[in-house]
């Protein structure tokens, strides 16, 4: 009797069965006990920050705070998070009119007012200052020097300007941060071009310290580290997530020492340890991420990038995503489409990034040439097949299409391996994990 698998797939789930004579094996990220009663946990945390004075004692009337806060693409929730510190700096004594709410959105397109809305709430949006960031806005930027590394720091004017610079953010493995959360909701969200294009540049992608989990001797981790010291980001509310988006962790107060407590949690949640590398991994990646394939390649991304690539050489990533989205519509989604569309072949994205650079977007292109270069990558479902295959990817309208490609190429005896959720899980191939 064979085994039904189920991975997300938009809102929902897709499920699928092996051919017969592949071996599968299923990994997702370790179970804990969410919180129960989410607002109290971020009031707790907020009474006792970690390395830092109360938000009551950091500010008072007539200065002005900004608070920094993820985009619609991060599924933080900022709905339940941005009250409770708006609640605490009223008890400051901060008026509204001091107070502006910064999405991050990075090189994303702009958030809508509706967006604005999921992520705040309807009395937020209303009764504060909320706005973008405008990374290629020069007016709207503060030229903050280079870090001892070259990186360029240029940030927004309302972060930079601020008496009080806070953050929100999502402690969860990042392809390039190690982990993401603490300093990057700030430093790369409220970023200019220039820094977003350094750090997302070929020199960092190529650098082997550049991984998912990995911390230190992290050139990315280490430069939006001191990006975020420039700016002057004092106050860091983060929090760690499960599979289902529920609170595991809260914890608030200095951005270094509230990190690294984060992370060390984080590492018990999501890293799993693998015997071996397999033949056919397969991603899920869900709503919101699937919705357009910049976003979505994430997947086959962390799983080629965890500490040992997961999959081996020649083998298959499949990753189920809608792609409603097409690409995605923000100048670096579009940017990535371009050079994945316009490129002859992978090998010539890999040389033109190397020898010219890319601007901010493009990176991604370049990421997944390096994924490409050592394994087919598989989209399941999407709306959008036509841009799937101009980027060099493999469209198919079902998992059973897929898997029929598979065991056209390899035959079906070869193992697989399904991780449900892959942005949140990373499998470490036994023995790599002591190493980090």
């Amino acid at each position: 009797m064979t085994q039904k698998y189920s991975v997300p797939y938009g809102k929902g789930d897709i499920s699928f069965d092996l051919p017969a004579g592949m071996r599968g094996e299923s990994v997702a990220s370790n179970t804990f006990k969410p919180i129960d009663n989410v607002e109290s946990a971020i009031g707790k945390a907020l009474a006792k920050p970690t390395g830092t004075p109360t938000l009551r004692k950091m500010v008072k009337d007539g200065e002005q705070v900004c608070i920094v806060f993820t985009d619609i693409t991060r599924s933080c929730l900022e709905h339940l998070i941005v009250p409770a510190i708006l609640r605490e700096l009223e008890k400051a004594g901060v008026r509204d009119k001091d107070i502006t709410l910064l999405c991050g959105i990075g090189m994303h397109r702009p958030s809508t007012r509706e967006e604005k809305i999921v992520k705040l709430g309807k009395d937020v949006v209303a009764r504060y200052n909320v706005i973008d960031n405008e990374p290629r806005n020069e007016e709207k930027l503060i030229d903050l020097g280079f870090t001892p590394g070259g990186v360029p720091v240029k940030a927004h004017r309302a972060a930079v300007t601020a008496d009080l610079l806070i953050a929100t953010g999502i402690v969860e493995p990042h392809q390039y941060a190690g982990y993401s959360g603490g300093r990057k909701t700030a430093a790369v969200g409220a970023a200019g071009e220039a820094l977003i294009a350094h750090t997302h540049g070929p020199a960092f992608v190529d650098h082997p310290g550049t991984r998912l989990g990995r911390i230190e001797g992290n050139p990315f981790h280490e430069a939006i580290t001191e990006a975020a010291r420039r700016a002057g980001l004092r106050f860091i509310l983060n929090v760690v997530m499960d599979d289902e988006k529920r609170i595991l962790k809260v914890a608030a107060g200095e951005p270094d020492s509230t990190f690294r407590e984060l992370v060390a949690f984080a590492r018990s949640v999501f890293e799993v340890p693998i015997s071996r590398q397999y033949d056919v991994v397969i991603g899920g990646v869900g709503f919101p991420k699937d919705a357009n394939l910049y976003q979505a390649s994430r997947a086959a991304s962390y799983l080629f990038f965890a500490p040992t690539p997961v999959v081996r050489p020649g083998g298959f990533l499949i990753i189920p995503a809608r792609c409603e989205e097409g690409a995605g519509e923000g100048v670096g989604e579009q940017r990535f489409l371009s050079a994945m569309r316009d490129a002859p072949n992978i090998q010539y994205i890999l040389n033109d990034a190397r020898s010219n650079g890319y601007p901010p977007g493009q990176q991604r292109a370049f990421v997944m040439a390096k994924v490409l270069e050592e394994a087919k990558v598989v989209i399941v479902g999407s709306e959008c097949p036509d841009i799937i295959e101009s980027c060099k990817m493999i469209p198919a309208q079902t998992m059973e299409e897929a898997m029929a490609l598979v065991e056209q190429k390899m035959g079906s005896d070869i193992d697989v391996l399904i991780v449900p959720h892959a942005l949140l899980t990373l499998p470490v191939v036994t023995g790599e994990k002591d190493k980090q």
